[in-house]
């Protein structure tokens, strides 16, 4: 059989690949330019973000104002194999959020998996916070005139929460912003986390969610230690729970899904573990009815659901 017909790996909705090592992403990747957006009057531009590459936004007025703004560092979703900042759905959101909180916004880049195996995506996504946290190393024009850096926050929506989780645990511990960075919150949307042992209603899965978890993980990062690696299960042990009631934040929100089938069980978890984990801030948890995992993503962004969520995230990061 022809290898480059032969499917090695099948990770659908995300991609195929094929033993010739050819990767196939359904529908492709379409994309947006960066630019003024007619509707919300936000702008955005892409910029090198240190080893990485960020589309940076600013909303509508501040660029004639004195008033110095939050910044909200984002990660896309998409098992950690597709999507981009340039994304439509992803761009959109971007526009709204910023022009709604009254933040700078930057939405990173990051590498793809499987070309680009984890770690690869954590590295980017770490590389574009300390550029964030250095206003752009003291060279960007938009942070260095508006951006409130000690109001610096962390999101992200499926395997972007993921990212998002795993940067604020890097915050902490070893003092590593810069002197005047806060991270004052993370918000993590229908979060892309598992383990090896079943939580809560997971109890109710079969074998073959499991397997197909270890399965998509290891083909995302070949050299993980498994489903219990702390970067997928925060929780497995005391040192990693430590870690994370270190995150040096006030405020953590947790977004679930009440039809996200896979991933609720997981988002209500971290929200349960990371309250008893030792963790100083406030947690708090907010669920969208009626709806399954990433719905403002896919097909329902001006549903009046995707509206709650996108204003209770405003609503946290303007709190």
């Amino acid at each position: 059989m022809d290898p480059d017909s032969e499917v090695a790996f099948d990770f659908q909705p995300y991609l195929c690949q094929y033993k010739s090592g050819r990767v196939f992403r359904p529908g492709g990747d379409p994309t947006v330019p960066a630019g003024t957006d007619p509707v919300t009057g936000v702008v955005s531009r892409d910029i090198h973000a240190g080893a990485a590459r960020a589309r940076v936004y600013l909303p509508p007025g501040a660029a004639v104002s004195t008033e110095k703004l939050p910044v909200v560092v984002y990660f896309h979703g998409g098992g950690f194999v597709t999507g981009s900042p340039a994304r439509p759905s992803t761009h959109a959101y971007l526009n709204d959020l910023v022009a709604r909180a009254g933040a700078i916004g930057v939405s990173v880049y990051y590498r793809l998996a499987p070309e680009n195996p984890l770690p690869a995506a954590y590295e980017d996504a770490w590389a574009a916070v300390r550029w964030a946290a250095t206003r752009g190393d003291g060279a960007d024009p938009w942070l260095l005139d508006h951006a409130d850096l000690s109001r610096l926050f962390l999101a992200g929506c499926s395997a972007g929460a993921n990212i998002a989780h795993n940067m604020a645990v890097r915050c902490g511990g070893g003092g590593a912003l810069p002197d005047g960075v806060t991270l004052r919150g993370l918000v993590v949307v229908h979060p892309y986390f598992t383990g090896k042992e079943a939580v809560g209603a997971e109890a109710a899965f079969g074998p073959d969610v499991r397997e197909f978890f270890d399965r998509t993980w290891r083909f995302v990062f070949p050299e993980t230690s498994g489903l219990d690696d702390p970067r997928v299960n925060p929780f497995v042990d005391d040192a990693t729970r430590a870690a994370v009631a270190a995150i040096p934040c006030e405020r953590v929100q947790v977004c679930v899904a009440e039809q996200d089938v896979l991933l609720k069980e997981r988002g209500l978890w971290y929200h349960r573990e990371l309250k008893a984990s030792g963790y100083g801030g406030e947690v708090e948890l907010f669920e969208s009815k009626g709806v399954g995992h990433a719905f403002h993503f896919v097909g329902m962004a001006g549903s009046d659901q995707a509206v709650e969520l996108l204003e209770r995230n405003v609503e946290f990061i303007k709190k």
